[in-house]
């Protein structure tokens, strides 16, 4: 019997859902939906806009380069190209978001980032 690798999901980041899909063997996530879940934004599609003007513009960094075109179902049953990121990527684009709800995800970074340079890894039992 053939299984059928499931290849996207949604996430829940307090009670929110982030669109996710996996490529090129690895998660990329939904800028705009982490937009919507970390500023509770009304437009979080021309929050993503301005913001990627503004880093620009203070920060020389075109956010855009670290996103792809992603195909991602949207609440109509469709899927449309959508702006994702991967891990990294997302992590730096939440580095950008002035909000408390963001903090979490920092404190998660620097763990990772600490972790990584002192070369220590956590092994899983479930290999």
């Amino acid at each position: 019997m053939e299984q059928k690798i499931e290849t996207t999901k949604i996430a829940l980041f307090k009670g929110k859902k982030i669109r996710k899909t996996i490529h090129q063997n690895e998660w990329w996530f939904s800028v705009v939906d982490v937009i919507a879940a970390l500023t509770d934004s009304a437009n979080p599609n021309d929050y993503w806009y301005k913001m990627k003007i503004r880093i620009k513009d203070e920060e020389k960094i075109e956010l855009s380069t670290i996103c792809r075109q992603l195909k991602l179902e949207s609440s109509d049953g469709k899927k449309y190209e959508t702006d994702c990121a991967n891990t990294e990527g997302i992590f730096r684009i939440i580095q950008s978001i002035p909000s408390p709800k963001a903090e979490p995800f920092s404190f998660f970074r620097h763990c990772e980032e600490s972790r990584q340079r002192s070369g220590t890894t956590k092994q899983s039992n479930h290999g």
